[in-house]
């Protein structure tokens, strides 16, 4: 099977699809060494790694190039994040052939207005496009697909919104209507709580996507026990991890005044020079340099 046959056979047979977040090739292939099935290619992490705020800033090239070399380093599915797609459905039908293009296997898109706001920062401006509007740029992304096992899933940010669940479920079933593959259903409370009701109201016709950021104490078994939801995504954490190691680093050899307390904790140079694939380029040369 191809990348994206994977991803869609998983979410066909209900098996449990684990995805972590990554904005660069290094991070990505990071993930499929760890193990997860798929990469989600994060506009925050990308947004946090140029230092700008995941409020629609960067430029679709940005986000195109990234999501390409990302697909291009590794072998797991790449669930690339769009946003609120660039524009109306009109923009989303040119968009869509881009990212596939690029190698990834499946786009979510958010129901908001552009600009955009990120979902979790306190007291972020939260404004979702009518249910309408966002159906029609749910089927031009259907529409605009190439290849039918390409996943489209729809984003619903009622919650987030503080709409309630009925707003919620009313906006996934119009979305699923439209030709959504999957719902990515969002939450910022510190529990489970309000996922978890959404959860049990959902009908099921169409598999769920959640990303635990907000309330980590829900683990994949859990999740998994459901039988509703086909994808969990790891939204941040690469970043996160990354921003951490290098404040704890930096700090050290500040307040050391060098790196020979900190040089025998780090990944060695020639770890990060097998992780640039220098055996296959070995291989290259001896095979093609003359």
């Amino acid at each position: 099977m191809n990348r994206h046959q994977v991803l869609r056979q998983a979410l066909r047979e209900g098996r449990l699809f684990t995805a972590m977040a990554a904005h660069n090739p290094l991070s990505a292939l990071l993930a499929e060494q760890a193990g997860f099935d798929g990469i989600w290619g994060s506009g925050f992490e990308l947004s946090a790694s140029h230092a700008v705020p995941d409020a629609s800033i960067l430029s679709l090239s940005t986000h195109l190039d990234m999501m390409r070399a990302m697909a291009a380093r590794v072998r797991a599915p790449v669930i690339a994040d769009i946003d609120t797609g660039f524009g109306n459905a009109v923009n989303v039908a040119y968009v869509l052939p881009q990212f596939e293009a690029a190698g990834v296997s499946a786009v979510v898109m958010e129901d908001k207005h552009f600009p955009k706001d990120t979902s979790l920062r306190e007291r972020a401006r939260q404004e979702l496009v009518p249910i309408e509007t966002f159906q029609g740029k749910v089927a031009a992304a259907v529409a605009a697909r190439r290849d039918p096992d390409f996943v489209v899933i729809a984003r619903v940010e009622a919650l987030i919104a503080g709409l309630g669940q009925a707003e919620a479920l009313r906006r996934a079933s119009a979305y699923v209507e439209a030709g959504a593959d999957a719902i990515l259903i969002h939450s910022k409370q510190k529990t489970p709580d309000e996922i978890l009701d959404f959860v049990r109201a959902w009908r099921g016709e169409a598999p769920l996507v959640l990303v635990p950021t907000a309330y980590p104490q829900l683990r994949e078994a859990d999740i998994a026990a459901l039988g509703k939801v086909g994808v969990v995504i790891y939204g941040n954490h690469a970043i996160r991890a990354a921003v951490g190691a290098m404040r704890e680093v930096f700090a050290r050899i500040r307040a050391e005044g060098g790196i020979a307390g900190v040089d025998a904790q780090l990944p060695t140079v020639n770890d990060i020079i097998a992780l640039q694939g220098d055996a296959a380029m070995r291989e290259l040369e001896q095979r093609f340099l003359r």
